[in-house]
């Protein structure tokens, strides 16, 4: 097959925020018991952070991480995760129906922070708790010193104030599943209220208000409307979430749902831009989609795991190597819409629906699903271009035509990075670029994601059965235009650098 990309550097989606690359640590299953924090692991340091998972992390670039939760936070007392470890209270977390000894809690999370060197993004319990007890947390977290909560924080040992910037006003708070389950009219009105006192302590804090739980809740778009008509003008960011599967076995329909994830962003775009102009305002609402990822493969298991456990193993999903081409796909899907999506948080960041896994005293290991993300995260930052594409199509029985070729690019101070998934699970591309505008390029590296079983994938006894290898054949010119190929079913990166 062949295929035509079209880049003009005076075309420009927007500018990629760096947090577009952020993700997310609840407590659920082995995400942090277990994950980040293991005391009496060989890789564990005094503190019992599990300095393997660290770097990798590290590795991943991943500049902001959403805490608590996630579901767990609609049911969670922060008070309980502070102060000395030895006198904090177990407690039953309903969310997951596990047992909470908190041992690591809100202190802790920001020294790991500070270790992995991410932005925390903390979300505030709005389901059993309500205006006061988020008004208490940021005094706790961002007020220098001199009242009731942060002369508490100072008395746990952290006498400079945290300065947490970004706060999520709940967690999918429409969901019948959510403990303290809200109506739009009713949250609306707590969210407005939340984020009018908390400005009043901190005025440089960012808020993301919560949108519908996933596009197909039967309040969809009605609750993104109601919720911002009340909240438009107090909150900075609206949230996303959505998962995607392959309950079915069609991998044609699964590699398309990167075009439903373009949907979704679209007619949650569109429903902002309906409040803003019944507003008359001058303020575009941007998004956050801070949960994002593939989950499927583990729930029938879930549904049997042994309930009121510490670190139960939970949403433990071994991803595959068509997994991985999913989550490139949603990547750019999210490249794509820089412009309005500003935040994103692939969910979650180990063991958890996670690119990073640990064993019981063995090391940590990258699944199939860490190398899109690092290679989005290490070269996706600088402006988005407006590609042309021209490329063969399939027809998917949900989405209708689904071109074979997926592709973004982004120009940084570097050069162009190109990302790119031949949707094909048969035929390679023989695909031309133009460069319009770009003088001088030197084709740097292709580097391809790619395997024979769509079924494969890396297990803590065999790490490095799918992972990138970079090609030695790299892009030639001819005329201005260069070509290359594309191996059937498979991620790219190729770069061109300036001399």
């Amino acid at each position: 097959m062949k295929a035509r990309l079209r880049l003009d550097r005076d075309f420009v989606v927007g500018q990629v925020d760096p947090r577009l690359f952020g993700s997310f640590v609840e407590h659920l299953g082995r995400a942090v018991y277990g994950g980040l924090y293991d005391p009496g692991h060989p890789a564990a340091d005094a503190r019992g952070f599990r300095r393997d998972v660290i770097e990798l992390v590290r590795e991943l670039g991943v500049p902001l991480v959403r805490y608590p939760g996630g579901n767990f936070v609609c049911s969670f007392d922060w008070e309980d995760s502070v102060g000395p470890a030895g006198e904090r209270p177990t407690r039953l977390d309903l969310a997951w129906r596990s047992i909470e000894p908190n041992s690591f809690g809100l202190n802790e999370f920001m020294l790991w922070a500070r270790e992995a060197s991410v932005a925390p993004m903390m979300a505030l319990n709005l389901g059993t708790r309500g205006l006061r007890e988020a008004v208490n947390l940021v005094e706790y977290c961002n007020h220098p010193g001199g009242s009731r909560w942060s002369d508490l924080r100072r008395s746990h040992g952290f006498g400079e104030p945290h300065a947490i910037k970004l706060w999520c006003l709940g967690n999918e708070m429409d969901g019948p599943w959510q403990v303290g389950q809200k109506g739009a009219d009713e949250y609306a009105a707590l969210a407005a209220e939340t984020a009018k006192a908390l400005r009043l302590i901190d005025p440089s804090i960012e808020l993301v208000a919560c949108g519908s739980s996933f596009a197909a809740m039967p309040s969809f778009p009605e609750w993104e409307a109601t919720v911002l008509d009340r909240c438009y003008d107090s909150v900075d960011y609206l949230s996303l979430h959505s998962y995607y599967g392959n309950e079915a076995d069609d991998l044609g329909e699964y590699l398309a749902q990167s075009v439903a994830m373009e949907s979704f962003i679209d007619s949650v775009t569109a429903t902002c831009d309906f409040v803003k102009a019944k507003k008359r305002s001058t303020k575009t609402m941007m998004l956050s989609f801070d949960e994002w990822n593939v989950w499927f493969h583990s729930k029938a298991d879930d549904r049997h795991a042994q309930p009121w456990t510490v670190g139960p193993r939970l949403l433990e999903e071994a991803y595959t190597f068509e997994d991985a081409l999913v989550v490139g796909c949603l990547l750019i899907a999210l490249l794509k819409h820089s412009d309005r999506v500003r935040i994103a948080c692939l969910a979650q960041l180990v063991n958890a629906i996670a690119p990073i896994m640990t064993e019981r005293g063995g090391p940590a290991w990258r699944q199939t699903t860490f190398y899109p993300f690092l290679h989005a995260s290490a070269h996706g930052r600088g402006r988005v271009l407006d590609l042309r594409v021209n490329s063969p199509s399939y027809e998917s029985a949900s989405l209708g035509p689904v071109p074979f070729l997926e592709a973004t690019a982004v120009e940084n101070e570097e050069g162009i990075a190109i990302f790119a998934v031949n949707r094909s699970p048969t035929e390679a591309f023989e695909l031309e670029l133009e460069l319009g505008g770009f003088k001088g390029l030197e084709a740097a590296e292709h580097s391809v994601l790619h395997h024979d079983d769509p079924k494969a994938v890396n297990t803590a006894a065999d790490p490095f059965r799918v992972v990138p290898r970079r090609l030695r054949e790299l892009p030639t010119e001819e005329g201005g235009h260069w070509g290359l190929a594309l191996p059937a079913l498979s991620w790219n990166l190729v770069r061109f650098v300036r001399p």
